[in-house]
């Protein structure tokens, strides 16, 4: 083996020329197509986004609330507008988690003397007796009683006017089904305890402080029964009013309710104030409250894209003008322009259709800052220079060349809107601005204001609109912080 020495560096063998061979001698070199398909855009935004775990799931989370708004007020056996008083601030109740005392529609409280005779002769309305307990009531001992109560079962014996006819057909329904529906009315005569007039559960006799008066034999109440001698027990089961055209009765509610609906009352998140089923008037509150956001995002877009390529495409004057009349807009304090709205506007449109109107009167504004933004950046790159020398309309270079550019920053203010008009239609309706309450009509903010004097006597009542609109907004706002993610990576992680 030979060897070359090449200046200024070490001696090294030189390599035959046989030892040498084409690695591609004779063979036709030509580009190989791609065996994979092209991935586009919105595709590769996609891709992105469904990494994101926690956008992902929040979107599933935003998909199940959705539906059920949609789907409640069709399957729920309770209407919007069904709305019962004796069962005002009844808790959740459902059949499946009742047989295992959860969500069986008790409540658990401490009563004094006179509260807990008046529920103990209320047929199933004290659930479970926990014992007794001592306080000082005005330097007094007195004795209290812990108790677990059925919100439904406390409702006991109420007095409803009757038909013949209809009191006849009920009589029939007793007969047939045995169960009892009536039951003796109340002399009111007897009745010395003032706070006890005109309850159909104090049927027992009472001092005047309210404490139940037992028979010193027996132990049993003394009964406040109104008498009839034709009566077999005694007792008067009904009152002729009206000339005999209706009959005072006493039914226990329970039994009454279900002869009427065929079903024992069952709230699954309970009652309100008024004795609307709560989950019901949540679907519909909802409802509203995700119908008007996607409107008012959807308009807000459309406004904003047109405006804000207008003001970033031309620029100049027309910029100038239009920037003045978003800053005077911007200096309106929107709740000012909101209670206008509804002082001078609402009564003839009504409250959603001047909430609506509010809403866009200037909520156009930030998407159309950040389409000006867009625009001003990629008007001048060269691929738009070289299709305006082609003899590219003005129309074409906007929403052909430059406006797809500006997508991923659109489509995350679109999204990220539809919180931001939730969260203040929530606040206007819970601040009293916007009054949305009605037999047809609800919103959470609404639900959310009425129940805001019950927080700790009836928790329930705010519990699920509270939760609802909570988890609603922090879903939206992490599914829109994934959007943004996936269509401007660069921004990954940043607060636009």
């Amino acid at each position: 083996m030979s060897f070359k020495t090449i200046q200024g560096t070490a001696e090294i063998p030189a390599i035959p020329k046989e030892k040498f061979t084409f690695v591609q001698q004779d063979v036709l070199i030509s580009d190989k197509a791609l065996s994979t398909k092209p991935v586009g855009y919105l595709k590769d935004a996609l891709l992105r986004f469904v990494t994101n775990r926690g956008s992902l799931i929040c979107f599933f989370i935003i998909v199940l609330l959705i539906l059920y708004a949609i789907i409640t007020p069709f399957v729920s056996v309770h209407a919007i507008s069904d709305k019962d008083g004796f069962y005002a601030y009844a808790t959740p109740r459902h059949t499946l988690f009742a047989r295992f005392g959860f969500w069986d529609g008790t409540q658990r409280l401490e009563v004094n003397h006179q509260n807990f005779d008046y529920y103990s002769n209320i047929p199933g309305a004290i659930k479970k007796f926990y014992g007794e307990k001592k306080r000082l009531v005005a330097g007094r001992a007195q004795t209290w009683y812990d108790i677990k109560l059925d919100t439904y079962a406390k409702t006991g014996w109420v007095k409803t006017l009757l038909t013949q006819d209809e009191y006849k057909a009920a009589r029939e329904y007793e007969a047939n089904s045995g169960i009892q529906l009536f039951y003796p009315v109340i002399d009111q005569t007897k009745v010395k305890n003032r706070g006890y007039r005109g309850d159909m559960n104090a049927w027992f006799l009472t001092n005047q402080k309210g404490i139940m008066q037992k028979n010193s034999l027996t132990g049993k109440p003394r009964s406040i029964f109104l008498s009839d001698p034709s009566s077999p027990d005694g007792h008067a089961y009904t009152i002729a009013r009206m000339n005999g055209n209706q009959l005072e009765t006493r039914v226990l509610y329970s039994e009454w309710y279900r002869y009427k609906h065929g079903r024992y009352a069952s709230f699954l998140f309970g009652a309100d104030s008024n004795g609307y089923d709560i989950c019901v008037r949540l679907a519909h509150g909802a409802r509203l409250s995700l119908l008007l956001s996607i409107c008012v995002a959807s308009i807000n877009l459309f406004l904003g894209i047109v405006i804000g390529a207008i003001e970033g495409y031309y620029g100049g004057t027309v910029d100038l003008v239009l920037e003045r009349i978003k800053d005077i807009l911007c200096e309106v304090p929107f709740v000012v322009l909101m209670t206008l709205f509804q002082m001078y506007f609402a009564h003839r449109v009504g409250p959603i259709v001047s909430m609506f109107v509010a809403f866009i009167f200037f909520g156009w504004i930030g998407t159309s800052s950040t389409v000006r933004a867009q625009f001003y950046r990629f008007k001048g790159q060269e691929y738009v220079m070289a299709s305006r020398t082609l003899g590219a309309r003005d129309s074409r270079l906007i929403f052909r060349h430059i406006l797809p550019n500006a997508i991923g920053f659109i489509i995350t203010t679109s999204v990220l809107t539809i919180p931001a008009v939730i969260f203040s239609e929530a606040n206007l309706t819970y601040l009293g601005i916007v009054n949305l309450q009605s037999d047809t009509m609800t919103s959470v903010g609404t639900m959310l204001n009425t129940a805001q004097a019950t927080l700790a006597s009836h928790p329930h009542c705010v519990f699920f609109p509270a939760v609802f609109i909570s988890i609603l907004l922090v879903c939206f706002n992490e599914f829109g912080n994934g959007l943004r993610d996936a269509f401007n990576p660069s921004l990954r992680g940043a607060e636009q």
